[in-house]
């Protein structure tokens, strides 16, 4: 085991003024969002399921970087984590599912429905093996995912199910909004567009508030590419888009957060501000009866913290991802999501972090990027051409008069 007092492998560096953030060119946001969510990622999954005190006294004090095995060398063995080895530079399945994401966009090379989910997601899962940091082999991806990723598989290859609704009946968590931000990239600054798209292609995976806050995930990574966009206004575009319980839960959450001006005073207040929302309960571990079931009362935890922790951070990079990361509990999606969302406002991911990262995982996270970019600009091009032409067929029909 680590001793305690080991902090970290990295320091945080300063984040950029709002200037330089709103300045950000849409290649920068796109790669601040992947690879700021692919760190986070990382830095969160070797405390993954512990609460802030359990995290505080493991390591001697916060987790300020890429840090270790929880069970250190008895990472293969030890329950419940075995045979996933969290922590050193690792990334998890969130940035599985990211890139799988990127991989079909960059196949379809258009926006995307459930559909494309069924006809490029579930094979590229199933059939072709990738490195698994985790797993330290080549593994199919399937053999990673947890079970409401496998759900896809099930419902959609083997089950033939109709992609847009066979995310009913699957468990309601995070698992669809944790591999979203590609959706809001595709989308950048159109968060309207981006929830609708999201909420279409999360329908393969999910149902209720698990699918309500994919779409609002993917409506704040587009806010947040919009120039002189901030925590605030990605916060506002998120309150505008969400229904029921998760825009409760996140306006809740993101009231609280003003409150404080770093994250160790917010780690226990933002968990008291969702807990009504959040269905998992208090033993992250043992969910209670009632939970990741449907409802219009409820929450997933993660991105609400997510949002609170961008605003207590003012949108800076490191310090929205090490609140996510020590607030615990599901903190690897929690920190993917804060870190696509700060990353996307244009605050810089530390280099030495993502270099760890990226070589420790074995992965280009960088490619990811510039493929999405390419593929968000051919996009925006057919937009262009097609509401073009809906302009001039509404306009043949007198229905409007164009004035540009």
């Amino acid at each position: 085991m680590t001793p305690k007092g080991e902090q970290s492998r990295g320091a945080v560096r300063s984040a950029p003024g709002p200037s330089a953030a709103g300045g950000a060119t849409l290649e920068e946001r796109i790669t601040g969002a992947l690879v700021g969510a692919a760190v986070g990622d990382a830095l969160g999954g070797p405390v993954e399921g512990y609460s802030p005190d359990q995290i505080l006294q493991r390591h001697g004090g916060r987790v300020h970087g890429v840090v270790g095995p929880w069970h250190g060398d008895d990472w293969r063995t030890a329950r419940p984590l075995a045979p996933y080895h969290k922590g050193d530079g690792h990334v998890t399945d969130d940035t599985l599912m990211t890139h799988a994401l990127v991989r079909v966009y960059a196949r379809v090379r258009d926006h995307l429905d459930a559909y494309a989910l069924a006809d490029h997601l579930v094979p590229d899962l199933m059939t072709n093996p990738r490195w698994i940091p985790e797993l330290e082999a080549e593994a199919l991806p399937l053999h990673r995912v947890f079970l409401a990723e496998k759900w896809l598989v099930a419902r959609l290859h083997y089950g033939h199910a109709d992609p847009r609704e066979a995310g009913v009946g699957n468990i309601v968590n995070c698992g669809a909004a944790m591999y979203m931000a590609p959706v809001g990239l595709v989308n950048a600054a159109d968060p309207r567009a981006a929830y609708a798209e999201a909420l279409d292609v999360a329908g393969a995976h999910q149902s209720s508030y698990g699918r309500e806050a994919a779409g609002v995930f993917a409506a704040g990574v587009a806010a947040a590419c919009a120039p002189g966009a901030t925590a605030d206004s990605v916060v506002a575009a998120c309150l505008s888009l969400a229904k029921d319980g998760t825009r409760t839960a996140i306006e809740r959450v993101c009231e609280e957060a003003t409150r404080h001006s770093d994250f160790e005073s917010a780690l226990a207040p933002l968990r008291q501000a969702v807990a009504p929302y959040d269905t998992v309960g208090p033993d992250y571990r043992s969910p209670s009866l009632g939970a990741r079931r449907p409802s219009r009362l409820h929450a997933i935890e993660e991105l609400p913290v997510a949002l609170g922790m961008l605003t207590v951070a003012g949108g800076g990079y490191g310090e929205t991802v090490l609140g996510a990361v020590n607030y615990g509990r599901d903190c690897d999606s929690i920190a993917t999501m804060a870190g696509a969302l700060a990353g996307a406002l244009g605050s810089p991911v530390p280099e030495d972090w993502a270099k760890t990262v990226a070589e420790a995982s074995r992965l280009d996270l960088w490619e990811p990027a510039r493929t999405l970019t390419g593929v968000a600009r051919e996009v925006f091009a057919a937009d262009v051409r097609r509401r073009r032409a809906h302009e001039r067929a509404f306009a043949a029909m007198g229905g409007a008069r164009c004035s540009d």
